[in-house]
Parts: structure tokens; C-alpha cells; sequence
């Protein structure tokens, strides 16, 4: 039998990393932790930075792990061993299965990644997936390692931001550019060069790559951020975390050129006075757009 069964067990929130790693120990393709009240009225949102160290787990947890179909005979046996090392209070926790078939699942991951919308005219549309409306800018984009495919409220913020200031002969800067779907939205605007900077090689050659099956890649340019950035550029966008943009303040804002803007992203709400005063020395920023609780901070140089 070829396939996979998806198994969710509901978990104490202080068992849930134990087990989720146990699962994989014990032969588990994959295993992730969400929210047992996802979907109803106690559901809750988490955010938070990476190396958080007040990150907290739901009060309700799920474990949803993948195992192959052949697995399904000793499914109950590696549950509870899985559950017996996590320190769980069960010897059999209950759970449900959900079954894939081969192409099916190919299918349900596809499924869950439709056109996005940006404005009317500019769209982002996986491969699988025909133009809604062929006549605008479709920027070919599939769910990678890297992140930025459209559909998070911090990519969208930026890439609505590019639409009303890129114009023709624009030199863009994306600092974390991830997938590049900022850099190669520019470029699709009309700038006249974009440039990718990331610390992640993953995301560079994710970016090189999106860049080339997009046509742009004469225009967009992808570096690792360990490489010096010489020019200085009109529009710069950076859609990173809190964090990372209070700390590369002085890097970033020396990219700007005199009388050029300036949009930042992957900040919640809480956080955009921190960033504004981190900012403060370099140049002033607002908040121009919010949207989900994140904002996009703004900012222009001064021309001299």
C-alpha cells in the first residue's frame, strides 16, 4: 500500500516538543506542533522572534505527525512509545488518522496555494496554477525553502508599497530578500535594477533561481549579505524581524540614497516604537500601513 496517514494527538503543551520529537525518533516523516483550538473561538495567535525566550506554547496543543501507510500496523505501539519517552501521562494517547493517497497528497499541498491577489495588477501565481487575469504582472512563484511567496501580511504590505512608489529607472534595494518576490516585483514595476541581499545561501539561490524563471534576472541581482554593498539605492525594502532591523539600522539606512525611501516590515504593532527609535539617528519613520497586527514602517532621506 503506498500512501501517507496523517496522525494528530492532542498533547500537554509541556509534552509537546518531547513528543514531537519522539515521533520523529520513531520513524515519523515529519511532525509539527499547532493549536488544538485552531479554527474556534479560543483560538490564539502566537508571534515571536526566533531565540525568544519567553516563546510559549498554545494551552491546547496538537501534534500532527506524517507516516508512511506501511507504517499503519504499528502505528499504536510507536505512539506509545513516542508518548512513554515524552514523559506523557497516557500509555495510549488517543488520536485520529487521515489518510493521503500518493497523488492526492501532492494535490493537498498543491491545494493550499492559490493565486494571490496583490492589487489588480499585480498577481502571484504558483506554476501549477493558470493566470487569473493574464493580463496583469504574474510573477511565478512556488512555496520554497525560502521564505516569501505573497501570502504572509508582511509581504504583502511591501509588495503593495513597491507598487505605489517603484517608476521607471528605479534602483531598488530588498535587504532579506528570501524567495527574491520583492526584488522581482520591482523589477516587474519597471525599476531598472533590484538588488537581493540575504544571510541565508538557501534563500540567495532561491532568489537567483525565481529571479531567472521570471525573466528578470538581467535586472535583479542576489547577494549574500557578507558581501559589501557599494551603491546606494532610491527605494529599499526590508521585511525581516524586529530585532535584525534594530540592529542593521546603520547598515540599512546608509544604503539610501539622498532624498530616497525607505519601507520596513516583519513588525508587530507592539514593537514599531522600538524600531522607530532604533531608527531615530538615521531617520524618521511612521507607520504607513498595518494590516493582521504588523505594520510597514516608512521613511524618506533627507535630499542633502
Amino acid at each position: 500500500m503506498s500512501g501517507w496517514l496523517s496522525v494528530s494527538v492532542e498533547t500537554p503543551a509541556d509534552r509537546a516538543e518531547a513528543f514531537s520529537g519522539a515521533l520523529m525518533e520513531a520513524g515519523a516523516i515529519s511532525a509539527s506542533i499547532e493549536d488544538a483550538d485552531a479554527g474556534t473561538a479560543a483560538e490564539t495567535p502566537q508571534f515571536g522572534e526566533p531565540a525568544q525566550a519567553d516563546a510559549k506554547l498554545w494551552a491546547h496543543c496538537r501534534v500532527v505527525a506524517l507516516f508512511d501507510a506501511a507504517d499503519r500496523s504499528t502505528l499504536a505501539e510507536r505512539l506509545s512509545e513516542a508518548a512513554a519517552t515524552a514523559g506523557m501521562d497516557t500509555a495510549s494517547p488517543p488520536f485520529t488518522i487521515e489518510e493521503f493517497a500518493e497523488q492526492d497528497w501532492v494535490r493537498a499541498v498543491q491545494s493550499q496555494f492559490d493565486p494571490i491577489r496583490i492589487t489588480d495588477s499585480l498577481w502571484i501565481v504558483p506554476s501549477w496554477h493558470e493566470a487569473p487575469k493574464p493580463g496583469a504582472i504574474n510573477i511565478e512563484l512556488d512555496p520554497g525553502m525560502a521564505f516569501g511567496t505573497g501570502s504572509h501580511p508582511t509581504t504583502r504590505l511591501c509588495l503593495e508599497w513597491l507598487c505605489e512608489t517603484v517608476r521607471p529607472g528605479s534602483a531598488v534595494l530588498d535587504f532579506g530578500c528570501g524567495s527574491g518576490i520583492l526584488a522581482i516585483a520591482a523589477a516587474r514595476l519597471g525599476a531598472a535594477s533590484a538588488l537581493g541581499v540575504d544571510i541565508d545561501e538557501h534563500a540567495v539561490e532561491a532568489a537567483q533561481e525565481n529571479a531567472e524563471r521570471n525573466g528578470v534576472s538581467g535586472i535583479v541581482h542576489v547577494q549574500h549579505s557578507s558581501a559589501p554593498i557599494e551603491e546606494s539605492f532610491g527605494l529599499v525594502v526590508a521585511n525581516i524581524l524586529t530585532n535584525p532591523l534594530c540592529v542593521l539600522a546603520p547598515t540599512i539606512a546608509s544604503r539610501i540614497a539622498p532624498g530616497g525611501r525607505v519601507a520596513l516590515s516583519g513588525i508587530l504593532e507592539q514593537q514599531a516604537t522600538q524600531v522607530i527609535d532604533a531608527w531615530s539617528a538615521w531617520l524618521p519613520l511612521e507607520i504607513g500601513d498595518a494590516r493582521e497586527g504588523w505594520v510597514r514602517l516608512e521613511g524618506r532621506r533627507p535630499s542633502q
